[in-house]
C-alpha cells in the first residue's frame, strides 16, 4: 500500500487538539506537512482571532494549572497570550455554606506554602485557542476548516471522508469534544450520566478585591465558584440543580446579582452582573477505551468531569502531552500508529483520568447535599484537612498538576 497522505490527522482544533498538533512537531519529530488539523469552527483565513484588548471577558475561562502552562510553553503558545488579560491566582479558599469563608474549617491553599509563585492562572478559552492556532501555523501546521463525515480503518491507515475531500492518515486522533464523531465512528462506547445540575456562567464586578484568590462555596444545590479576573472582576461558575436553574435565569440582572451575593456569603461584597448569562448541562462521560485500531481519543472525547475544580482542560492537556511523549519515544522507523505506543498512552492516562474524575464526583456528592449524617461527616473531614498543613500542601500540588508522574512537557522539560 502507498504511504498515507498524513502521519497524523487530528479532528478538533480546540485547546487540546491544537496543543497536540504543535507538540507533535516540536517534540515528536513529525514533519508539519504530515500533520492535518481539522476544525469546523475556524474563521476566514483558517485561524481564530484572539479577544481584542478592550473586549469584555469571555464567559468561558480556564483555570490553567502550572502543568498546563508548561504544556502551552512546550507548544510555543503561552508567550503569545496577552498578559493584560491573564489573572494568576495565589490562593484558593473552599468552604461549605454551613460555615464561613474565614472560619477555621474553611480550606485555604496557598502557593507560598508549596514554594510556588502562584497556583495557576485564569485565562479565556478563546485566547488560548487563538494562541495555539498561531503556534501551529508558526511551526508549519496549517489548520483546515472541515468536518469528519466517515472513516474506514485498515491495518495500514485510516481513510477519512471529510466534507470537502478524502484523505488517509497513519493515525487519527479524536480531539472533538464530548460529542466526539471520531469516538462514534471508531466504535468506542462510553458511559454517561447526568449530574442533575447545570452550570450558569457569567462575568461579575466585585465590590471587594478578589485578593488573587479563587473562591468556592459548596451549597446544597451545587458548588459556586468565583474565579478572579484582571481588575476587580470575577468569572462565575454556579452549578445549580436542574429544577432551580430556570428560576435563576428568569431573574432580572439586579435580582440575580442579589441572589448571587447572598449565595456567596458576601465574601467579595456585592456582586454585579456585567453582561449576559449562559448555562449548560453537567454530565460525566468516560470512554470505555481510548484506542481502537489506529484511532485514539484525547480530552473531552475521552472523559468529561464535573467543573467544580476546573480540572477538565488540565486533564486534556496532560493527555496531549502524554500522547506526544509516547510517540516521541518511538524508534525513527516505527509507524506512528503502532499499537504499543497508543497502548502506553492509554494505560497511563485512562487510570489517571479515572482517579481525578472519581475525586470530583466524590466531592460533589458529599459536599453538595443536605446536612444529613454523610454530609456532616464530609464537612468534618473538610475541617480536618483545613487544620493539616501537610494535607493542604498535598491538595495544592494536585491543583497545580505537579503531583505524581506527569509527562516531561508538563514538568517543564522541553526537548
Amino acid at each position: 500500500m502507498s504511504r498515507p497522505d498524513y502521519d497524523v490527522a487530528i479532528v478538533g482544533g480546540g485547546v487540546v487538539g491544537a496543543a497536540l498538533a504543535a507538540l507533535l512537531v516540536r517534540q515528536a519529530r513529525i514533519d508539519p506537512q504530515r500533520v492535518l488539523l481539522v476544525e469546523r469552527e475556524l474563521e476566514d483565513g483558517g485561524t481564530i482571532a484572539p479577544p481584542a484588548a478592550d473586549a469584555p471577558f469571555d464567559l468561558r475561562v480556564w483555570a490553567l494549572s502550572q502543568a498546563s502552562r508548561n504544556v502551552l510553553h512546550a507548544a510555543g503558545a503561552y508567550d503569545l497570550l496577552d498578559s493584560a488579560r491573564l489573572q494568576p491566582y495565589e490562593a484558593m479558599r473552599v468552604w461549605h455554606e454551613g460555615s464561613a469563608a474565614q472560619s477555621r474549617d474553611a480550606l485555604r491553599f496557598e502557593a507560598a506554602a508549596v514554594g510556588a509563585v502562584d497556583l495557576g492562572v485564569i485565562v479565556e478559552n478563546r485566547a488560548v485557542q487563538a494562541a495555539l492556532m498561531s503556534a501551529c501555523i508558526a511551526v508549519g501546521v496549517l489548520p483546515q476548516r472541515d468536518a469528519l463525515v466517515s472513516l474506514t480503518q485498515s491495518d495500514a491507515a485510516v481513510q477519512l471522508q471529510l466534507q470537502s475531500r478524502q484523505c488517509t492518515a497513519a493515525l487519527l486522533i479524536g480531539a472533538d469534544g464530548a460529542a466526539s464523531r471520531v469516538r462514534q465512528l471508531a466504535g468506542i462506547t462510553s458511559t454517561e450520566r447526568s449530574y442533575g445540575q447545570q452550570a450558569i456562567v457569567a462575568n461579575l464586578q466585585c465590590e471587594l478585591p478578589h485578593q488573587q484568590t479563587a473562591w468556592q462555596v459548596f451549597l446544597d444545590t451545587g458548588p459556586l465558584a468565583l474565579l478572579p479576573l484582571p481588575g476587580n472582576h470575577c468569572s462565575l461558575v454556579w452549578s445549580m440543580v436542574d429544577a432551580q436553574v430556570q428560576q435563576l435565569l428568569d431573574l432580572s440582572a439586579d435580582e440575580f446579582s442579589a441572589a448571587l451575593t447572598r449565595a456567596s456569603g458576601g465574601v467579595l461584597g456585592r456582586l454585579q452582573l456585567t453582561g449576559a448569562r449562559a448555562h449548560f448541562p453537567l454530565r460525566r462521560l468516560s470512554a470505555q477505551r481510548y484506542v481502537a485500531g489506529r484511532c485514539v481519543l484525547v480530552g473531552d472525547a475521552a472523559h468529561v468531569i464535573h467543573p467544580l475544580a476546573g480540572q477538565g482542560v488540565n486533564q486534556g492537556l496532560l493527555d496531549a502531552a502524554a500522547l506526544c511523549e509516547a510517540l516521541a519515544q518511538r524508534p525513527p522507523q516505527e509507524d506512528v500508529g503502532a499499537l504499543r505506543l497508543l497502548r502506553r498512552y492509554e494505560r497511563g492516562r485512562r487510570s489517571g483520568n479515572a482517579v481525578v474524575g472519581g475525586l470530583m464526583d466524590a466531592l460533589d456528592h458529599l459536599l453538595s447535599r443536605p446536612p444529613d449524617m454523610a454530609g456532616r461527616l464530609a464537612r468534618e473531614g473538610m475541617g480536618m484537612v483545613a487544620r493539616s498543613a501537610l494535607l493542604r500542601q498535598w491538595f495544592a500540588r494536585q491543583a497545580m498538576g505537579t503531583a505524581g508522574e506527569t509527562p516531561a512537557a508538563a514538568r517543564g522539560v522541553f526537548s
